[in-house]
Order: structure tokens, then C-alpha cells, then sequence
């Protein structure tokens, strides 16, 4: 089964989703842990019967639950048909899927010359190559817990940031996100490469990149 694009699981009009990094992501809020706990099981017993398993992160006011195709290395229509099956178990209950408050957050260091650091920070997180070849740059949590680090090729001069966040949002999102951040004292360093990313940075001059799927040459994960 083939990966879809971002543009193709845009078009599949999921309410509630959002696409992060190779996944799909739904928050749904829970007024108690009783009902997390019944919706998770209902999702269980529906991902049994379809052989699909999606990531589930049950707390007392919600459940997360995240999409992806291993074979694929992304999206198929597998998982866009489990989405729709899990918002349908959300409505039954009288809940509902939503993306708003959902992002994705990865680790970049900058570096001139990562490969002779990457296999200190392999081993000192105790993380595992990308299972995309191409994403030799790539480090992942092999238990799914911690944020993917990457490395960023630099120059060396300095003073330099060696290390910045990148945070993926829903394209809805961007613009809300950057509001409250300029609002919050920061400002606006660079949309050149939007709608793919755009740079902020805090008062002291730290920077961060707000992602999307959009206009993305790059390997997904």
C-alpha cells in the first residue's frame, strides 16, 4: 500500500486530524478517566479487526492517538480509514476528535561535521538509526517516547546556536502560534521557507522553527 502525499490526506478531509511528521494525531478530550479508558478499549477492539494498531497515550483529560503505516514509512489509506472509524467511536460516545492542540516536537543540533558526534548521541540517548535510509541525519527513540533528533549542517563560526527546536503544527495553526509568540516578546526572524517553516526567535535571540507538511523535498519519516 503506497504512502500518500500531504496534499492527498488533506484532501481526505479528516476533521480532527492533524499530519505530523509521517502520522496522523487526534486529541480528544475526556471529562473523565472512565470514558478514556472505554474509548480506548473500543478503539483496541476496532484496530483488532481492521489489523491496524494505532499509538495510543491515554491521561485523566484525554486520549492521543497517533496513525502511521511501518511498511511505508508514512500515511496510507489504512490509516486514513482507522481515523475515520476512530472519530466515529469518539462521536458515539458524544466526544470528538481535534487538532488545535496538537504538535510534534523534534530535537535539531547544529553542526559542521555531525558525523563524528552523531554516535555519541546515538548511544547517550540510546536511540536507533531512521528507519528511512535516506534520513541518515536522523536519530529516533526505538520506543516511540522521545523526540527524533537530527543534525543540521553548519558553518563554524561563532557565536552560534548549536541547538533549536523544530515544532510541527497543523497549517491551520501557523498563524495563531506566531501571534501569541510575537505577543509573548518574540519575533518574526525569517518566512522565507514558508509554508514549509518559519524561523522565531525569543528576547535573548534563541530560535525555533514552526513546521508543516507543505512544499516538503525532504524524506518523511
Amino acid at each position: 500500500m503506497g504512502k500518500l502525499t500531504g496534499k492527498q490526506i488533506a484532501d481526505a478531509g479528516l476533521d480532527g486530524w492533524a499530519y505530523l511528521i509521517g502520522g496522523l494525531q487526534t486529541r480528544i478530550s475526556t471529562p473523565d478517566f472512565a470514558t478514556g479508558v472505554a474509548l480506548l478499549n473500543a478503539i483496541a477492539e476496532a484496530a483488532e479487526r481492521e489489523d491496524h494498531h494505532p499509538d495510543l497515550d491515554l491521561r485523566y483529560t484525554h486520549l492521543d492517538a497517533r496513525l502511521s503505516s511501518h511498511d511505508a514509512n508514512g500515511v496510507t489509506e489504512r490509516d486514513v480509514r482507522l481515523a475515520r472509524t476512530i472519530s466515529a467511536l469518539a462521536a458515539d460516545a458524544g466526544l470528538r476528535t481535534e487538532s488545535a492542540s496538537v504538535s510534534r516536537l523534534e530535537l535539531a543540533l547544529d553542526a559542521p561535521a555531525f558525523e563524528t558526534i552523531r554516535p555519541f548521541w546515538r548511544a547517550v540517548l540510546a536511540f536507533a538509526d531512521s528507519p528511512v535510509p535516506e534520513l541518515e541525519d536522523e536519530l529516533n527513540d526505538p520506543h516511540g517516547a522521545l523526540p527524533t533528533m537530527w543534525f543540521q549542517r553548519s558553518g563554524s563560526e561563532e557565536p552560534r546556536q548549536r541547538w533549536h527546536p523544530d515544532v510541527w503544527v497543523e497549517p491551520a495553526q501557523v498563524r495563531p502560534r506566531i501571534v501569541a509568540a510575537l505577543a509573548a516578546g518574540g519575533t518574526l526572524v525569517s518566512d522565507e521557507h514558508a509554508p514549509s517553516f518559519w524561523i522565531l526567535a525569543d528576547a535573548d535571540g534563541n530560535k525555533v522553527c514552526l513546521c508543516t507538511w507543505q512544499e516538503r523535498d525532504r524524506p518523511e519519516q
